[in-house]
């Protein structure tokens, strides 16, 4: 298995380390007593939700395309317009197949007018490589891949931007999905206001071969025992945060045979990108307007409440009238909620919030659930403070 620069941080901070997409990665920790002590899914869930927590996100691929014709590879890729994006941009999006499927959900960043940097999930990084290889045709571009030269990692939490702002002023400034290079002794960091948690934060890509200092200025100032403001989080914890936050994930919301009309990301789609003089059609838009055209998507993704203390299991069918109506993608106890919730494609007409549905567990049980509207969880907004 691949290992990312800060493997030996999580060993000495008590990880249980797991494989996950070819890397190994930790699921949850047991925090030393020096940072007060406990750990485990649960109580980093509420860390990060009650003050914060840091995760390593190395896994995930980074790869920089630049070229004169960087630009318009990119509206080809994307489901996202790119052309009007500003440097220090950065806009979620989709790259799809030409049936409209969804390959991986990528986070592109404008460095410049020709260079870019496309962040994209772990597991498809290497068969997003090929697709770009494949899909650039005459347009003069160069594809690095920069994972293995670099390290990232997500800082999430509502007191994460105060204690950033401890060292910094600019980077508290930045408004969401915006982002600042900037350099510290001898290492460049890019830093973003980005997450996969629901919760305020930053991204921080930087050199693999500063992690070790770099870390000691990140994590610096944390306070110390029950205080500790940012604690370590591993991939547990942050699947049930991104559940609470209706936030998708590749393989269970996302996948090259589910629609991505029927994901509820309209906004990450622009069906009119060939009508700006600047943009040009993407791969799969003629396949998604087909679709719109014809009444839209089948199935549409909604939240579920599940009634009672039983969790729901991904791929677990859910019927209604004594009709099977559709799946479970993804399912958790919410730590924050203090309720299973779940995710879940639904046929269009079952899909109402208010609707009740029933869930076969495939073991002789069902469990009764309510359609709701996504997120779950949406972290209030910080105090305005003080004159």
């Amino acid at each position: 298995m691949l290992r990312t620069p800060l493997h030996q941080y999580h060993l000495e901070h008590g990880a249980q380390m797991v494989e996950f997409a070819g890397w190994e990665m930790p699921i949850m920790y047991r925090w030393p007593d020096k940072i007060g002590g406990g750990g485990g899914i649960h109580e980093e869930h509420k860390q990060v939700r009650r003050s914060g927590g840091f995760f390593d996100v190395s896994h995930m691929g980074r790869v920089r395309i630049k070229g004169r014709h960087a630009r318009r590879f990119l509206e080809r890729i994307c489901t996202r317009r790119i052309s009007d994006m500003q440097n220090g941009q950065c806009r979620y999006s989709l790259v799809c197949n030409g049936n409209g499927g969804v390959m991986d959900d990528v986070l592109v960043y404008r460095l410049d007018d020709d260079e870019f940097l496309v962040v994209v999930n772990a597991s498809n990084r290497e068969k997003l490589l090929a697709h770009f290889e494949n899909s650039k045709g005459d347009l003069v571009i160069e594809c690095e891949d920069r994972t293995a030269k670099t390290a990232m990692v997500a800082i999430q939490g509502p007191r994460v931007m105060d204690l950033i702002s401890r060292f910094s002023r600019e980077i508290p400034t930045l408004k969401r999905y915006r982002f600042v290079e900037k350099n510290y002794l001898i290492m460049k960091l890019l830093v973003s206001r980005t997450g996969y948690t629901g919760e305020d934060g930053v991204e921080v890509i930087l050199p693999a071969n500063m992690v070790s200092m770099a870390m000691k200025m990140l994590l610096k100032d944390i306070g110390e025992g029950d205080e500790t403001i940012i604690k370590p989080a591993g991939l547990g914890c942050r699947d049930t945060l991104r559940m609470e936050a209706g936030m998708p994930l590749y393989g269970h919301e996302l996948g090259e045979n589910i629609n991505a009309l029927a994901s509820g990301l309209d906004f990450a789609m622009n069906l009119d990108k060939d009508a700006d003089e600047r943009g040009e059609p993407f791969i799969g838009m003629e396949a998604l307007k087909k679709t719109r055209d014809a009444g839209g998507p089948t199935e549409r993704l909604v939240g579920l409440l599940v009634d009672g203390k039983r969790t729901a299991r991904a791929h677990m069918t859910v019927h209604a009238g004594g009709k099977h109506i559709g799946e479970v993608t993804s399912a958790c106890l919410s730590p924050t909620l203090e309720r299973p919730i779940a995710m879940a494609y639904l046929l269009s007409e079952h899909a109402e919030p208010g609707t009740r549905v029933t869930i076969d567990t495939g073991k002789d049980t069902k469990l009764e659930a309510e359609v709701c509207p996504l997120p779950f969880y949406k972290a209030p907004k910080p105090a305005a403070k003080a004159n």
